[in-house]
């Protein structure tokens, strides 16, 4: 096991019957930067059993904490969603992924698109003060099929909105659109159709969709992820990646299973 490093599980609070959060320890050998995501996982008959997880924590932040799904017949996530404080994780010790702001053009508006647990880089990315130093505006939206979906990243904003520090930069730059598909709500439909339509913009009172100004990242379900790249595309908008930087970015290495 020496891949990986042994971390004790701090807390876990079961959001609905299908999410829940947990935090553990950090080995003060783990770097990453905000928005990547490790391997993550248990040790099962002698030998991990491995998935990989964002970090939702921020890089300055001393605990590691992640996100996750509930899946019953899962090999990794049947297990996990048992975990309780005291318990052992195993973290991978190399970081990695495309949602780090390195890998945008700069631009002056920065849009997280996310769905269901899709919204951990992200919750990772807006607690990151060089973000609100590249952009003037970072607008996060978090798409989920039920209001109580929405809960993990609701408490998330308000206790950022709270901080000494965030607080104020929040007040000033930041966007929170929370939106749901399959129940009544103040923002209604699906991220595509949003976008597409140009909805998005009018319900948050801002300028429509620009390559010369708009950067994106992109994390959730396959359906959104390449039904918004054919949307980015025909507008002309580039997918970066490390070596090349681009209008948006993509994380392909996990997707909600």
């Amino acid at each position: 096991m020496s891949a990986f490093h042994r971390e004790k599980v701090l807390s876990v609070r079961h959001w609905t019957d299908t999410l829940f959060s947990f935090t553990s320890t950090r080995s003060s050998a783990f770097r990453f930067q905000n928005g990547q995501f490790a391997m993550i996982g248990l040790e099962v008959d002698g030998r991990p059993l491995l998935r990989a997880y964002s970090m939702a924590s921020a890089n300055h932040e001393e605990e590691l904490e992640f996100f996750s799904i509930k899946v019953a017949d899962g090999p990794l996530t049947s297990r996990l969603q048992e975990i309780k404080q005291g318990d052992t994780i195993l973290v991978g010790r190399k970081a990695t992924g495309t949602l780090i702001a390195d890998n945008l053009i700069p631009g002056k508006r920065l849009l997280l698109l996310s769905t269901g647990t899709g919204l951990a880089p992200f919750a990772s990315l807006i607690k990151d003060p060089d973000v609100y130093e590249r952009f003037e505006t970072v607008v996060l939206v978090h798409g989920c099929r039920q209001v109580s979906e929405l809960a993990y990243g609701e408490q998330l904003v308000a206790t950022l909105g709270g901080d000494e520090f965030f607080g104020p930069l929040m007040r000033e730059k930041f966007i929170y659109y929370p939106t749901v598909t399959r129940e009544p709500f103040r923002n209604r439909g699906r991220i595509t159709d949003l976008i597409a339509s140009q909805q998005l913009f009018g319900d948050i009172g801002l300028a429509p969709l620009d390559i010369e100004t708009d950067r994106i990242m992109l994390c959730g379900s396959p359906g959104m992820l390449e039904d918004l790249r054919v949307i980015f595309e025909a507008r002309g908008f580039l997918e970066g990646n490390h070596s090349d930087p681009g209008h948006f970015v993509i994380e392909k290495a996990f997707v909600e299973r």
